[in-house]
């Protein structure tokens, strides 16, 4: 009977063990990144550098901030058009404001086709700077369609923009229950209040606050992974990554896995 109980008992365990596996055709490996318009702690421009941090982490998605498109200070370059060419993924550019004889805004790369893309501005008060969200929205191998939205929020001292900036988010991307994933530098730390209200409708993806500004010493968590709706998503993985030259940014690394709709 014992030897049966014993049985029984790693039976139920394999199986559990079994009905947890992640499923690799519902993983996403996501990136977010301040990129610094392509200028490095070396006080150089340099993509390859960038190109290779993003390589290295082998992501699925990739949100860009600091993105400059043909500007002057990046060397007329589309930056993330650059940078899709060395990583061997899909670019897209979403303006957020006209700037130095070019535009600048948000990237994202994918290794996923767009199945369709939109650009959400976001409100700000006159003479501060416009800021965008860039959505993309994706079919992953098991055939499930998500989205993904990278964005960068207010850096000014005065919280009221990031305030408004998140209310418009939670707006604007809240209005079904279609798996999402919210990345970017929201240039705030998890205990004010316009992370409070982003708090209320997405789900953090790290349990500790782990510091990512600056690269060369992290003392504030500015930069996020977030997630909607909650039973939709597994968290496999969570890392900031170490790269002290690349940016004034380190890129952090989270792995989701989509959950069946039961």
């Amino acid at each position: 009977m014992r030897k049966l109980s014993i049985s029984l008992l790693l039976l139920a365990l394999v199986q559990g063990l079994t009905a947890q596996a992640p499923d690799s055709s519902r993983i996403v490996r996501v990136l977010t990144y301040n990129i610094l318009h392509g200028a490095t702690m070396k006080g150089d421009f340099d993509l390859d550098l960038i190109a290779d941090v993003i390589k290295a982490a082998k992501p699925d998605l990739v949100a860009l901030q600091e993105v400059d498109y043909k500007t002057n200070r990046a060397k007329k370059y589309d930056l993330v058009t650059e940078l899709a060419i060395r990583t061997n993924m899909s670019p897209l550019f979403a303006r957020a404001m006209p700037y130095d004889d070019g535009e600048y805004g948000e990237g994202i790369l994918s290794s996923f086709t767009f199945l369709a893309t939109k650009n959400h501005p976001l409100p700000y008060t006159e003479g501060k700077e416009p800021r965008a969200a860039a959505e993309i929205n994706i079919v992953l191998k098991s055939g499930d369609t998500i989205r993904f939205i990278g964005t960068h929020l207010d850096h000014e001292k005065d919280p009221l923009n990031r305030l408004m900036q998140a209310k418009e988010l939670n707006r604007v991307l809240t209005r079904d229950a279609r798996p999402s994933i919210l990345t970017g530098d929201l240039n705030e730390e998890p205990d004010k209040e316009g992370m409070k209200v982003l708090f209320t409708e997405w789900e953090r993806s790290f349990k500790e606050d782990t510091p990512t500004f600056p690269s060369d010493n992290p003392i504030k968590k500015i930069d996020y992974v977030l997630f909607r709706p909650a039973n939709r998503w597994r968290v496999l993985e969570t890392r900031v990554i170490d790269e002290k030259i690349a940016s004034d940014h380190c890129p952090v690394l989270v792995v989701l896995e989509l959950l069946p709709d039961k």
